[in-house]
């Protein structure tokens, strides 16, 4: 009998399944028939007390007595929905979220796509538990955007002076790292918090100040401001904006401590295996979550690099700074108790927090401050969104047709894949229009010059 028959009939736990293999093995060493094997083993798996007297397989029933299997009993928990055009996919993969008995609520944003267990531009709170797999594999992502005491202008007065600073102090690629690792107060943190950190330090060291490869990206490009804020005046202003986060050794902390959880729970069906959790009473748990904060921490100090080793080379000054993440995990008070609110893909937006939604190289991104709106989680989307996968991205599009559209929107395009061209986002006003409940608009920013990852490089994202 196979393991999967074994887990079927509800023999979960690997050590007893293991007991069962040797115990059917000697019965079939003594002539038992297979047929007569699994009506046994049907049997004492169904009704373990009844059966302890079974010779061959008394020893089996006594083992799920002292350990019975654990059983996955479906919830549904509420969640709510911003946009009306969400793939029915990323829609499943929300609703099945809410079955986990952990989950309190959840929300689903309006740039919402299929991701792995929960779709990106999924919120989810839970009961003591963090899952890795609703965090994202790129743990602690972010935005943060810069702006610079330098004329608007210098946009296209300096565009080449601008697009080298561009070549010159940012590194692309995947597995990309710096020549001559970058000093930085983080890595003098503890890196022993879990095993996996503890031996990608020197990797993550070498790495600092990166941006990887995938939706990576930083850009030039104009904020505009309506009306006083952020500590500026009404205008328009040169800025930098990146995003990425926290390169290979947060995608090492997410692969191990998913295996993890899903080796604990062995009970969730196939559509739930990826959003397996880890309790945070438990050690695991706390090596995850500690883990965690400490990508978080990391990416932090990726991005604040990056942006001044770009303010050094422009001699400017940076007049305001705004940044957010939006793949992490953080313990929240919600309906009178704290939960765990993981936003896979998602901008926190509690009342009056700011952040920063990109849309695409063509199109603008734009600085917010939340609402505050419980019903989402105090969340917003991350993003734009994609509407097309990257195989049918190259399949389909081509490099004339994007160029043609950068350069009638004035954006000059140094190095990216054909996966990251505009036509695979959503309409980022369109997205932007299904939250205006959840967020008010404070600037815009829109990008003029662009530099991801070059074509042909995998995602890392």
């Amino acid at each position: 009998m196979k393991s999967k028959e074994l887990r079927n009939l509800g023999i979960t736990d690997p050590e007893i399944r293991l007991l069962a293999v040797e115990l059917i093995r000697k019965a079939a060493k003594h002539g038992l028939s297979a047929e007569a094997i699994r009506d046994r083993v049907r049997k004492v798996a169904s009704d373990p007390q009844a059966t302890l007297g079974c010779e061959r397989f008394g020893e089996l029933a006594q083992a799920l007595i002292e350990k019975p299997p654990v059983v996955f009993e479906p919830k549904d928990a509420p969640w709510q929905q911003w946009g009306d055009d969400l793939e029915p996919d990323a829609v499943r993969q929300m609703t099945d979220a809410c079955q986990l008995p952990i989950t309190v609520r959840g929300a689903l944003m309006p740039d919402a796509h299929v991701g792995y267990g929960l779709p990106i531009g999924g919120v989810l709170a839970t009961h003591n538990a963090v899952i890795p797999y609703a965090v994202g594999v790129d743990i602690a992502c972010r935005m943060r955007l810069t702006v610079f005491d330098m004329p608007a202008k210098s946009i296209r007065t300096d565009a080449a002076f601008l697009s080298k600073v561009l070549e010159r102090e940012t590194v692309f690629g995947v597995g990309a790292g710096q020549r001559d690792p970058t000093d930085h107060p983080v890595m003098e943190m503890d890196w022993d918090v879990s095993p996996i950190t503890r031996q990608n330090r020197d990797k993550a060291w070498k790495q600092l100040g990166t941006s990887g490869s995938g939706n990576h990206f930083v850009e030039f490009g104009e904020l505009t401001l309506d009306q006083p804020d952020l500590g500026l005046e009404a205008g328009v202003y040169l800025a930098v904006m990146s995003h990425s986060g926290s390169r290979g050794t947060g995608a090492l902390v997410c692969q191990h401590y998913s295996r993890l959880a899903m080796q604990e729970r062995k009970e969730l069906p196939d559509n739930l295996k990826r959003l397996a959790w880890l309790d945070l009473d438990t050690d695991a748990g706390r090596e995850y979550w500690m883990a965690m904060e400490l990508m978080g921490r990391y990416a932090h100090a990726n991005h604040e690099l990056i942006h001044k080793r770009i303010e050094r080379a422009l001699k400017a000054k940076a007049m305001a700074c705004i940044e957010n993440h939006h793949n992490f995990a953080w313990k929240e008070i919600h309906d009178g108790q704290e939960v765990i609110v993981h936003r896979k893909g998602a901008t926190p937006a509690g009342r009056g927090v700011l952040g920063v939604i990109p849309g695409s190289m063509a199109s603008p991104a734009f600085v917010v401050r939340g609402k505050g709106h419980e019903g989402s989680l105090l969340s917003a989307s991350h993003g734009a969104g994609r509407r097309m996968s990257r195989t049918k991205a190259n399949n389909t599009l081509r490099w004339s047709d994007v160029k043609k559209m950068l350069a009638e929107r004035g954006v000059t395009l140094l190095s990216a894949g054909l996966d990251e061209a505009p036509d695979v986002y959503k309409d980022i006003h369109t997205v932007m229009a299904h939250q205006h409940n959840l967020i008010d608009v404070v600037a815009r920013f829109d990008p003029r010059i662009v530099k991801m990852c070059p074509a042909g490089e995998r995602p890392e994202d």
